[in-house]
């Protein structure tokens, strides 16, 4: 009886122990987001070095880094659209040292485009803000017989399924532009998906493909140099960088516009407190000259908000992009 007693005092003892282990390091944790940053944060960029997600990025990096005091740290993971990106933010530990960056595509069209992904946006990610928007340019080569967009549109109805568009694969902006101005102008054309930018535009540069939607900012020197000619910009209103190229709703395709959105990630789990401290940040980033001459060089603008509004337009956009999808009858990628 008295071994029993002596083992039921031990077993008490240590069960204390445990518990007061517990609550101190539960009583810690505000103390430790409250504290956040105090050594490196690691930004996953889910595509290659020098393209136009990694370089807003570094744009992006460069000034939270001065505001944070901390050293942030670019990791590239490019490949399968940007998934494996995303899933190296998801496998990282919730706790403020891991971000990302998250577009239009890992956030939304691959949810509607993908049969299934290795990731669930809303359960393993969680929005600190949106940080820009980029615009698309409708291109084709200065020898087309093209000069606007109704000259195109008109060509394409005259010929149903002779004419040809490019873009650097399934279910990127280039390719989802292009099937919204194939939807809205009705029409009957030939899509041609490329591995990358560069080998799209090479052939639209040759004359194998007709037209292609690309970013402004990458396409902008080659239509400065007379190589390209522009027909119309995605956006609602005029963009400075192309500042004599109607929009596309001014060519008659009202409410034509498709944004290349992008912003920052993290972790599901990530403290709430380290959220808002890494929000507030990303506010005072963007209205800083670095980031705004920075944005407006590669032809975006800021955007910003909290993580509600990020939240919000990453359900909107998924929806849309699904209906488009269906309606062009776009086969669901594994």
């Amino acid at each position: 009886m008295i071994a029993r007693y002596f083992s039921r005092r031990r077993s008490a003892r240590w069960l204390g122990l445990v518990a007061l282990a517990t609550g101190l390091l539960c009583a810690q944790e505000p103390v430790r987001a409250a504290s956040w940053p105090e050594k490196p944060i690691v930004f996953v960029v889910p595509s290659a070095a020098g393209g136009s997600p990694d370089v807003l990025s570094r744009v992006m990096a460069n000034e939270l880094s001065k505001i944070l005091g901390v050293a942030i740290v670019i990791d590239n993971k490019p490949g399968a659209a940007g998934n494996i990106g995303i899933m190296q933010i998801k496998g990282k530990p919730a706790d403020g040292y891991t971000i990302g960056y998250g577009n239009v595509n890992t956030l939304a069209v691959n949810r509607a485009l993908f049969k299934r992904l290795p990731y669930d946006v809303d359960k393993d990610l969680v929005p600190v803000a949106q940080a820009f928007n980029v615009y698309n340019a409708l291109v084709v080569r200065n020898e087309s017989p093209y000069r606007n967009a109704a000259d195109l549109i008109a060509a394409a109805r005259k010929a149903p399924g002779k004419l040809s568009f490019g873009a650097p694969g399934v279910g990127t902006t280039g390719h989802m532009g292009g099937e919204l101005f194939r939807s809205m102008a009705g029409l009957d054309v030939l899509f041609v998906s490329y591995n990358g930018g560069p080998a799209a535009l090479q052939d639209l540069l040759g004359g194998r493909i007709d037209y292609m939607f690309a970013n402004s900012s990458e396409v902008e020197p080659l239509i400065g140099s007379g190589k390209l000619r522009s027909l119309g910009v995605s956006s609602l209103r005029r963009l400075p960088l192309l500042p004599n190229v109607p929009t596309l709703d001014e060519a008659g395709l009202k409410g034509y516009e498709t944004v290349v959105w992008g912003g920052i990630v993290a972790p599901r789990g990530t403290p709430k407190e380290v959220v808002d401290k890494l929000n507030a940040a990303v506010q005072t980033a963007l209205q800083s000259s670095a980031v705004r001459d920075g944005f407006a060089r590669l032809g975006a603008e800021p955007a910003g908000g909290s993580p509600e509004d990020f939240q919000k337009l990453m359900a909107r956009e998924t929806a849309r992009w699904g209906r488009i999808i269906d309606k062009a009858g776009i086969e669901k990628l594994d």
